[in-house]
């Protein structure tokens, strides 16, 4: 029994920080077609920025308000000078999909390469703002502790605030109507182009975010949200790449998925499990569990 609620536990605190990089990865792809392969430097770059201001103020919370500020001005400029004359100078035929693609991995690698040389390549860690020491149940420890709570909630919170703004304001009706019919939404005198840069900033933002939530139970370097990355893609691909609610409940799944496979089978199948789940769900309903996007038959 205890194993089986520590499992339930960590699985919701894995699945919601899956579920930041699958939501950043989703909010680019919704405006741009494109998946951003580039995120996971932009996630550590911002999280390295929130160490500096953690590290020189004192404050791991005002930290976290300078990662994602700073990932969502990151993320604006990367669309409005990098992406957008990509989409300007490309016009037509299969390089359309594959350019933009290949642009995002080639500015990881720079990302990458100027956060080692800033910083380094040595493991530095952000202190927790709360306790890490797992709860006590039954006179037992277990692997979730309140500042495993503690991103959950932060989570949870984040996506009701992208719920209401996509729902219930002007703006989230432009993000929705730029993505789903851009020309329209041009016609309608919606500025596509700085609604989905608005999409690619709020991405950015979600990123730090999830660096700073991801890194105090881990390491931070140039490499640390390779795997997080990973993980948000196959999550998003699980949920559907349209959905933002699929994005996180994709996430769920795999962490769900992970967690138990790794508690009750073996602590080696965190990748094979991941990629089940993935090859299955693509067998099954290749757009998606939740995306209305149906699959060609054959």
């Amino acid at each position: 029994m205890l194993k089986f609620i520590t499992a339930v536990l960590t699985s919701l605190a894995t699945g919601s920080i899956y579920a930041l990089m699958s939501t950043a990865l989703v909010l680019v792809w919704r405006s741009t077609r494109v998946i951003n392969f580039a995120q996971a430097g932009q996630a550590v770059f911002t999280t390295y920025i929130g160490y500096e201001v953690t590290i020189r103020s004192g404050s791991y919370w005002i930290g976290v308000a300078a990662a994602i500020i700073s990932g969502a001005l990151i993320g604006a400029v990367i669309d409005r000078f990098f992406m957008r004359p990509i989409f300007k100078r490309i016009k037509s035929g299969p390089i359309v999909m594959i350019a933009p693609v290949v642009a995002t991995l080639g500015l990881l690698g720079i990302i990458q390469a100027i956060i080692g040389f800033i910083w380094g390549l040595t493991y530095q860690s952000i202190p927790a703002p709360v306790s890490t020491d797992g709860y006590q149940i039954f006179g037992s420890t277990i692997a979730f502790s309140p500042f495993n709570l503690m991103v959950l909630i932060a989570v949870t919170i984040s996506m009701l605030l992208l719920t209401l703004l996509f729902q219930r304001t002007n703006i989230g009706l432009a993000l929705r109507a730029s993505a789903y019919s851009p020309e329209i939404a041009k016609l309608s005198g919606i500025k596509v182009d700085a609604i989905r840069t608005l999409g690619w900033a709020l991405a950015g933002a979600a990123g730090g975010l999830a660096g700073m939530l991801f890194i105090p139970s881990s390491y931070l370097y140039p490499n640390a949200m390779d795997v997080l990355l990973v993980f948000g893609f196959i999550a998003a691909v699980i949920g559907g790449l349209d959905s933002l609610f699929g994005a996180v409940a994709g996430a769920m799944i795999l962490g769900f998925a992970i967690n138990f496979a790794t508690s009750y089978i073996s602590s080696k199948l965190v990748f094979p499990m991941a990629f089940i789940i993935l090859i299955l769900v693509l067998l099954i309903k290749p757009g998606g569990i939740f995306s209305s996007v149906k699959g060609r038959k054959d």
